[in-house]
């Protein structure tokens, strides 16, 4: 099926069973445009079965509107299952700001944006996301109530991949435990490609536990950040390199679908577990993993401690309740490895058929009236 926007609903349905009772269709979708600040926003509020819509703020240089509206689709799709497997009582969205930030970006471009966001009434909070940063959402909370992901001169959390790369580490944890036994990583060899903020902070807490590190990164710099830090880390010289490498644990931390055709081959690990988003280059790959005796840990359900760590803001942020919640995806990722056992599919269904289950489950709670 097409839709208005010219995508397929089938390339965006779930690897799992489809619920009828879960929206096929995004909820909402709401261009937003302010000639003067040189603003061109696409919001998508993809559902709201758990609560108000939160998802991140993307600013990229898109090459065309249909590029922009295909990825704002996918984030906000893949954003309510996130949250629905992090426990949150949040739905899914994301929103772009077409344009480059290092040019584009202004005081009032940003606040045009939250003026659009407030417009909404509260189904959408935003946060930061590549191409914007704290500092940014100071801007747009100016002009809107519904802005997390804030300094922490302004009752912020600051930094997510603090607690990013504390939730990977739990989900490989819990991947270790499901494989070898045992929730350690102390004498495993582990890969880690990208060691930018989530993936140096995962080597910081492997280093601890115990863990051999290998890593790459495309910046020399961060390279030379990790080995000044950690001098026994290993260093190869490319992704491919390490891929092929003799290690236990692949930890994809830099740009998306590090597992394809090429790669999922190579690989000598038993176990895949990163900080990137969207790793799987195509649907079908989670079979492959599965069918070399690879386990996957599904990225949204272990690199979810970020928009956890945002999401606590809105209560008022507090590190060490946001770190408990964090602590709660070792267990949720043990959930979803048994599951898929017991179902005889890959960890990427059983994690989706869960999200699935806890949106209708908790969604259809909505039909039990409540006088206002």
């Amino acid at each position: 099926m097409t839709d208005v926007f010219g995508l397929s609903h089938k390339d965006s349905s779930s690897g799992g069973d489809t619920n009828p009772a879960q929206p096929v269709r995004h909820e909402q979708v709401v261009f937003c445009s302010d000639e003067r600040s040189g603003l061109y926003a696409i919001i998508a509020i993809y559902s709201t079965a758990l609560g108000p819509g939160l998802g991140g703020t993307r600013f990229y240089p898109y090459q065309s509107e249909q590029a922009a509206l295909a990825d704002v689709l996918n984030l906000s799709r893949a954003m309510a299952y996130k949250n629905a497997l992090a426990g949150l009582d949040h739905g899914g969205a994301k929103a772009v700001i077409i344009g480059d930030p290092t040019t584009d970006k202004s005081e009032a471009l940003l606040r045009a944006y939250g003026r659009f966001v407030q417009s909404l009434g509260g189904r959408y909070y935003t946060a930061c996301d590549v191409g914007t940063y704290s500092e940014d959402m100071d801007v747009v909370a100016r002009e809107c109530s519904y802005v997390t992901g804030r300094t922490p001169a302004h009752g912020g959390a600051g930094d997510s991949s603090i607690l990013t790369a504390f939730g990977v580490f739990q989900g490989m944890r819990a991947a270790a435990d499901h494989v070898y036994g045992a929730s350690s990583l102390s004498g495993r060899r582990v890969g880690v490609e990208g060691v930018g903020k989530v993936g140096r902070r995962l080597v910081d807490h492997l280093i601890e536990d115990g863990a051999e590190v290998v890593i790459c990164d495309v910046d020399e710099q961060a390279v030379e950040r990790v080995r000044r830090r950690h001098p026994a880390v290993e260093v190869v010289a490319d992704a491919a390199t390490l891929a092929s490498s003799d290690i236990d644990v692949y930890a994809p931390c830099a740009l998306g679908g590090a597992l394809d055709d090429e790669t999922v081959p190579r690989l000598k690990a038993k176990i895949v577990c990163g900080g990137a988003n969207n790793q799987l280059a195509h649907t079908g790959v989670e079979k492959q993993l599965a069918e070399r005796g690879i386990l996957y840990a599904p990225d949204y359900v272990v690199n979810s401690g970020g928009v956890i760590q945002v999401a606590d803001e809105i209560e008022g942020f507090d590190m060490e309740r946001a770190r408990a919640r964090a602590a709660k995806i070792f267990d949720t990722t043990l959930k979803i490895f048994r599951s898929a056992e017991e179902e005889g599919v890959p960890p990427a269904v059983a994690a989706d058929r869960l999200a699935e289950r806890r949106m209708s489950e908790i969604g259809r709670l909505r039909g039990i009236w409540l006088r206002r």
